[in-house]
């Protein structure tokens, strides 16, 4: 794509520069958000859901540990009952857990600007220590010595190295936007760690999130791997057992496209990249898509043990992709050595007769172990675990409560379809959530048809969107529902019944900010100081 014209350009930096003053003020939770009561729940009383989002199996495949988000508390799962034998509450929003080398303890990262590592004894299953970390930490890793454990303070744009002896956080280290996922070479030697969105400035060229790769050996210098243009929504990172490779999931956004129709990825594909972590580098990148049917949002990574079968959820979808790996490789050695091309990553034909496309019982697949055979997979917004036998193709999917079937409310279901292109989408090629990741933004610029073509802006983070009609960057829309049902048909390219709207509307509704990364003690900084005059003085408020 090349530059936009400089009015254009100039309306861009406008409105990055608005986006920069509210960042220092407000940043809000994925998992901060009041739903409004149902029957039953108590007068304002939110229901209880559960919402696994994470979890680790124990070396001996008998026990699964599931951070469950807005229950704040990790569940024990009994893999032979197939039952949940006891409740750890953590008393805050949960995001991740990892358990101890010697298998004695959970580490499970817990809160939002205040987040905290606390160690659990799985015997007692008591909470033994909470360890201040950073703001929404998530994704715990330890090492091999058992004596460090590394995690991603999301909103920091940090990764954290905590001293488990010593019990205290040791160091930070500075990533690019938003880390919401690390893994540790199988040797010790590197961290690999994913940034959830694009950092920089959205009106050039090349617009791409990246993964950082950080030696764990004092002197070395951090590097980082840039993935393809248009890469955002990154969500999991995993190494394979063997250590040779290490897979990350994220969408592929075709945004120097106008947003005029979905068919074979024009807005958004959905892909895997190679890395090889010995060399540092990317491989290649794979689309998980097929020519007519998209295969939205791929979120979390699970290997077995051998390496040979490679595992991919699609949150969007409410499927898993089971991929025979070393079939990948060759297939992609293949390609290289006979075209002399290494660009796979426009190929919707690549993953023919590679893998298989599962179609599973719940909603909202964010997290996934395997154990032998079977995969086990975390369904957000249906609170249950589904199993899957990946090695027997005629296998069902088999969804496993995790708690009491609660009625949805209105902003649950919306939230569930804001992030479900099964059903809102024409051929599953995105979801709302693919633009507005945890409705917040893409970090990219779209050309939408409402304005014209040719004058990209940059996506809209939700966040009281109700408060600020009219919509749209030229007040095309009268306000936050009329947008909504608009982009249903629109970008979704679909009709729905209008509960769906209402629903989503709500949820939108019910997300709440909390304070920002960039505050000092509650309060702006000399710095934000100087930014607030310099955005009143250029008139950015108007």
């Amino acid at each position: 794509m090349g530059h936009p014209a400089k009015d254009k350009s100039t309306i861009a930096s406008a409105g990055l520069l608005i986006s920069m003053a509210i960042a220092l003020v407000t940043v809000y939770l994925v998992f901060a958000r009041a739903a409004a009561p149902q029957a039953g729940a108590g007068e304002g009383k939110a229901p209880a859901y559960l919402s696994p989002i994470a979890m680790v199996a124990d070396s001996a495949g008998k026990t699964i540990y599931i951070a469950e988000a807005t229950a704040g508390q990790v569940a024990v799962f009994d893999v032979a009952t197939r039952k949940v034998t006891a409740n750890i509450a953590i008393d805050r929003p949960v995001t991740g857990v990892v358990i101890s080398t010697d298998e004695k303890k959970l580490y499970v990262t817990a809160g939002a600007a205040k987040g905290r590592l606390c160690i659990v004894d799985i015997k007692s299953k008591k909470v033994l220590a909470r360890i201040p970390v950073g703001h929404t930490p998530m994704s715990p890793v330890v090492n091999r010595n058992g004596d460090t454990v590394y995690v991603c303070n999301r909103f920091d744009n940090t990764v954290g190295a905590v001293d488990i002896v010593a019990g205290k956080l040791v160091n930070t280290i500075r990533v690019p936007r938003q880390p919401v996922s690390v893994d540790i070479a199988k040797d010790d030697s590197v961290l690999l760690v994913a940034s959830h969105l694009p950092a920089g400035p959205t009106n050039v060229d090349y617009v791409a999130a990246e993964v950082t790769i950080i030696p764990t050996t004092a002197g070395q210098d951090i590097s980082s791997i840039k993935l393809p243009n248009g890469s955002t929504g990154l969500r999991s990172v995993r190494i394979s057992p063997d250590g040779k490779y290490a897979v990350v999931t994220h969408t592929l956004g075709r945004y120097y496209l106008p947003t005029t129709q979905l068919e074979r990825g024009w807005m958004n594909t959905n892909a895997i990249t190679l890395i090889d972590v010995a060399k540092r580098t990317t491989i290649n990148t794979f689309l998980l898509d097929e020519v007519d049917r998209g295969a939205a949002n791929p979120w979390a990574v699970a290997w077995s043990s051998d390496s040979k079968t490679l595992c991919v959820t699609h949150a969007g979808t409410n499927e898993i992709s089971v991929i025979n790996f070393p079939d990948m490789v060759a297939k992609h050695a293949k390609t290289v050595a006979e075209k002399k091309d290494k660009n796979v990553q426009n190929d919707l034909s690549f993953m023919d007769k590679l893998r298989r496309r599962v179609q599973l019982v719940g909603s909202g697949h964010r997290s996934m172990v395997i154990i032998g055979t079977r995969a086990y997979v975390g369904e957000y917004f249906t609170d249950s675990i589904n199993v899957l036998d990946i090695t027997d193709p005629e296998s069902a999917a088999r969804s496993v409560t995790l708690g009491p079937r609660l009625e949805m409310t209105g902003a649950r279901r919306g939230e569930m379809l804001f992030n479900d292109a099964e059903r809102m989408c024409f051929q599953m090629w995105q979801s709302c959530a693919t633009c507005h990741p945890d409705g917040r933004t893409d970090g990219l610029n779209w050309d939408m048809r409402s304005d014209g073509m040719g004058n990209p802006r940059s996506t809209k983070s939700m966040l009281w969107s109700h408060k600020t009609p009219p919509m749209m960057i030229d007040g095309f829309r009268t306000n936050a529902m009329i947008a909504i049902l608009g982009r249903i048909r629109f970008l979704q390219f679909t009709v729905r019944p209008p509960k769906d709207a209402a629903d989503i509307h709500a949820y939108l509704k019910s997300i709440k900010p909390i304070p920002s990364p960039r505050l000092v003690n509650g309060k702006l900084s000399q710095s934000a100081l100087r930014g607030r005059k310099l955005f009143e003085t250029a008139g950015c408020a108007s």
